[in-house]
């Protein structure tokens, strides 16, 4: 497709076009190709990690591809930062995911959705960049992607499980008081939990498979 098209179609201006293509380009979502014109690109090419792509996908037909894929992967990250965090977190940080654990049960004890999304994201943002390893504390545009997507798509409870709720709590104790092991294992509990609950959601939904590129 040419941008003279797009313009004539949407009524824009070609700056505001140029604009547009530039953005989806770093996307991974489309390429220009010289004489031909915007060339759409296959989902393989795309970025998964940018938050605007998961924004999307969240909201639309593949939303169930796109839990099940940012599930995986907090499940292979966050117990792993969860015990970094345990070891290697300053003090004030540990202090602050115990308070804001404590928090969270009573907001989700009070059905405040608003707040417990809040705070959830919080925790979590904590939690990674707790861990001292900057490229989980780059996840954090993820997480904060899938916890405000799962709630705007109504696919969180107005009141989180009983477990749920001191499952963070017991993660964020065990960081408090430096024990690697147990922080992971409630964190990876949590993201069990998580998995068993939005199963249903990604159900028969294809996977991508990213062709590997050889040299």
């Amino acid at each position: 497709m040419l941008a003279e098209h797009l313009e004539e179609e949407l009524k824009v201006s070609r700056s505001v076009v140029r604009e547009a293509v530039r953005v989806l380009q770093s996307l991974g979502l489309v390429e220009t190709i010289k004489r031909v014109g915007i060339r759409v690109l296959p989902s393989s090419r795309w970025n998964p990690f940018d938050p605007l792509v998961i924004r999307w996908r969240l909201a639309g037909e593949g939303r169930g591809a796109q839990l099940r894929s940012l599930a995986e992967l907090r499940t292979a990250v966050e117990p792993v930062a969860a015990e970094l965090a345990a070891a290697n977190a300053p003090q004030e940080l540990r202090q602050e995911l115990v308070e804001i654990s404590h928090a969270m049960r009573d907001a989700g004890q009070a059905g405040d959705v608003p707040r417990f999304l809040e705070l959830d994201i919080l925790f979590h943002s904590l939690l990674l960049t707790g861990s001292g390893n900057e490229m989980f504390a780059n996840m954090v545009g993820q997480v904060t992607e899938t916890l405000t997507g799962r709630t705007v798509h109504g696919l969180m409870p107005d009141h989180p499980r009983e477990t749920a709720l001191q499952w963070h709590v017991d993660v964020a104790e065990a960081i408090a008081a430096g024990d690697t092991a147990a922080a992971r294992e409630a964190s990876d509990r949590i993201m069990r939990e998580t998995i068993a609950e939005m199963e249903p959601s990604w159900k028969n939904q294809p996977r991508v498979f990213v062709p590997v590129e050889r040299h």
